[in-house]
């Protein structure tokens, strides 16, 4: 019996926390400051942890995800989030200022390649990174993944989803007066946006609430509001992106430039009853990428915690540490 596959670790799944060896602020000249932390082994293989939202800010539970004696973990804090500075700003805020961040970082820590990890935006992200620099990533290992198109905005902004959690939509939908209702993005916008601080942190919570309430397969629809400081950054930079689409060229860019990654291997590891990324985008990528490998979980819906989720991901992440 290996090293990976005891019985401990099977139970719990995620490695034990380990504390990062450098953290450091990035200046990125734009107004922006861009937290950025490594962990694990600092000759050890490069992964990169691209986290969700846009909005949602790293945590030390996504360190454990890799082996600490094999895996050079980085994890940062995208624009406006986290401890990334200034907090909940949406200027120069945009994909490719993202982008942009990515290969900064890379080139301050010498590295050459690495491993891509991201879930949900942070899958978008991914492939966008990849697309756009083909030639960084060794792999990509990507979950729930979200496509960046006005189909999946409709899905869960305008009622698909909300079919299923139908008192859970109520609360949301009705934040906003009745013909407001055909475009919850923009009627969130304005609010979001307002100026006035008490109500953009009450849509904020309302928002925040909405999609947290649907992330995982055993939820009930209910959920306690997000605290305030959190919702306001992640409810306005996520709506801040959805608004704009993305800032892509066109609906579908990231179907349409996957012969791009064709060499790149990847990894997509899907709940089977993911509400808020539905599997049917996995499955489209897949199809478009021979090089990739689609998991759906049984069980499991959209959180990286999900018990089936966290296991496949750690089992993958494993097994690429020992090829």
């Amino acid at each position: 019996m290996d090293k990976h596959s005891g019985q401990k670790r099977a139970v719990s799944y995620l490695y034990p926390p380990v504390e990062p060896f450098d953290r450091r602020m990035m200046d990125m000249g734009d107004g922006h400051q861009i937290y950025v932390e490594q962990a694990g082994n600092p000759q050890g293989k490069p992964v990169v942890v691209f986290h969700g939202g846009p909005g949602g800010g790293c945590s030390p539970t996504m360190r454990r995800y890799f082996d600490p004696k094999v895996y050079r973990i980085v994890l940062f804090d995208q624009r406006g989030c986290g401890r990334s500075k200034p907090h909940a700003s949406t200027e120069n805020n945009t994909t490719w200022h993202l982008i942009s961040d990515i290969e900064r970082i890379r080139d301050a820590l010498g590295i050459e390649q690495w491993v891509v990890f991201g879930g949900s935006w942070g899958a978008t992200l991914a492939l966008l990174y990849a697309q756009t620099h083909p030639e960084r990533p060794t792999a990509l290992i990507l979950r729930g993944i979200f496509a960046m198109t006005q189909a999946e905005l409709d899905w869960f902004y305008g009622g698909g989803a909300g079919q299923f959690f139908p008192e859970t939509w109520a609360k949301f939908a009705n934040m906003v007066p009745e013909d407001e209702r055909g475009d919850m993005i923009a009627a969130y916008h304005k609010r979001l946006f307002s100026g006035d601080l008490t109500t953009e942190i009450a849509y904020a919570r309302a928002w925040a609430a909405w999609e947290n309430a649907l992330a995982s397969v055993y939820s009930d629809g209910s959920t306690a509001l997000p605290p305030a400081e959190y919702a306001h950054a992640f409810s306005r930079l996520e709506n801040h992106y959805f608004i704009n689409s993305g800032f892509l060229e066109t609906d579908g860019q990231i179907f349409e430039n996957m012969g791009r990654i064709a060499h790149i291997p990847g990894r997509i590891v899907q709940g089977r009853y993911d509400m808020i990324c539905p599997p049917h985008t996995g499955k489209k990528i897949a199809d478009l990428w021979p090089a990739a490998h689609l998991s759906i979980i049984r069980d499991a819906g959209h959180a990286l915690s999900e018990p089936g989720i966290s296991a496949e991901l750690v089992r993958t992440m494993d097994s690429l540490a020992s090829a």
